[in-house]
């Protein structure tokens, strides 16, 4: 198997499942109410809603890197604001997550192992840790919404 194939495989199971530290994002994602989303049931945390959008924005920068795009975000674009809470615009949301998942997970299965020792465009660090890096932000924001289902008892 090459090193791709198991970042690939990695990114699948922080987002689809089959993770031995439990459920990964989408299972997390699953059974969640737009009011649930949007809610902030720990007042000094973001929301679910803020956490996905915030998760999306990330893999689209990755995918930027990936094509040779030193990309930045600003504070407000990093953390984008979430539309009204409705189950349409929640669904929306969703759906556009599981879409750049799907065109980071196709990008990094069509990368040479050769090209991972390459630097991250704008940045001191290889595309293999670029791609790490990302999986261990899911995993770390995946964490958080566990947490804020807890306390909203979802």
């Amino acid at each position: 198997m090459q090193e791709s194939q198991r970042i690939a495989d990695q990114l699948k199971r922080s987002m689809e499942g089959e993770a031995w530290h439990g459920p990964a994002l989408l299972e997390l994602l699953a059974d969640v109410s737009a009011p649930e989303a949007a809610a902030h049931p720990l007042p000094v945390a973001h929301s679910i809603w803020e956490l996905c959008l915030h998760l999306n924005c990330w893999q689209v920068a990755v995918l930027q890197r990936l094509q040779g795009q030193a990309m930045e975000y600003a504070p407000d674009e990093d953390w984008p604001t979430p539309p009204a809470p409705t189950e349409a615009a929640w669904q929306q949301a969703l759906e556009q997550l599981q879409y750049t998942y799907r065109q980071l997970q196709a990008a990094i299965l069509q990368l040479p192992d050769e090209q991972l020792e390459q630097p991250c465009p704008g940045k001191n660090y290889s595309l293999y840790i670029l791609l790490h890096g990302l999986i261990q932000h899911i995993l770390y924001h995946g964490g958080q919404i566990a947490l804020l289902r807890k306390a909203l008892q979802v």
